[in-house]
């Protein structure tokens, strides 16, 4: 069974139900970001105050706040009910791509995971280009600016979710890749070149030592934080504009 393995993410078990579901790697791993996510949470506003005491409460209210900005500079004030659920799409994006600088599989490299978080995004998106032009103007947009291009506007709108997905899970994957060739070829290269030093000297790949640690804290951690951003400001920018300027 741990040969087996979907995208990539190994299988640990199988459910017996319905011909066998897979529990692989992404989907437990999952799960310890969310209940991370959520001690993390419980810690920072637990006893909270009118005015803040305690350095948690700090953090928390500096938290919400740097969010409900972020929310109001791209979707404007009357989407400031977005502001739980682009905190949750960043600490979820962010948290599951820095599980790699744990040795874990992290979640954003499973196109299954990134692909749900575009679908969900995407039903938003079509849900207020709905409720602002209704389904008949919803539908009309697909003809515009005449009826031959409709087929390229269905494509440009299937394009929407694809592109967001593929685009956070191409780099944390890409970042994954690279750095592991790097590794392998650090290994290589420093048996042929320290492999004459005597002894245990020999056998100890020095070329290891300092460099692919550089890599996973640009790759896991800068690169990994930034496509969180990355995702969360298209998401917003997405919906916004689905709203019209009567919603903003």
């Amino acid at each position: 069974m741990d040969s087996i393995s979907i995208n990539g993410a190994r299988i640990y078990f199988e459910i017996p139900i319905f011909g066998g579901i897979p529990v692989t790697e992404t989907q437990v791993n999952s799960l310890l970001v969310i209940l991370a996510i959520f001690i993390l949470c419980k810690v920072l506003t637990h006893n909270l105050n009118v005015r803040p005491t305690t350095k948690r409460q700090i953090i928390a209210e500096w938290v919400v706040e740097k969010v409900t900005g972020l929310v109001t500079e791209n979707m404007g004030v009357r989407f400031k009910a977005f502001v739980p659920f682009i905190a949750a799409l960043l600490s979820l994006s962010a948290l599951s791509s820095l599980t790699a600088l744990l040795g874990m599989y992290p979640p954003t490299a499973d196109l299954n995971t990134v692909m749900g978080w575009a679908l969900l995004v995407f039903v938003m998106i079509t849900y207020y280009k709905i409720k602002t032009g209704g389904i008949l103007g919803y539908l009309k947009s697909f003809t515009e600016p005449i009826v031959v291009f409709t087929p390229f506007n269905i494509l440009g709108e299937v394009a929407t979710p694809v592109s967001m997905a593929f685009r956070h899970f191409g780099n944390v994957v890409s970042g994954t890749v690279i750095s592991a060739l790097v590794y392998a070829a650090l290994a290589g290269l420093s048996t042929v070149l320290l492999g004459w030093l005597p002894g245990i000297l020999g056998v100890i790949p020095w070329l290891q030592v300092g460099l692919p640690a550089v890599l996973s804290i640009y790759f896991d951690l800068f690169s990994g934080c930034i496509q969180a951003f990355i995702f969360a400001m298209l998401t917003m920018l997405y919906i916004a504009s689905a709203a019209g300027e009567d919603e903003a």
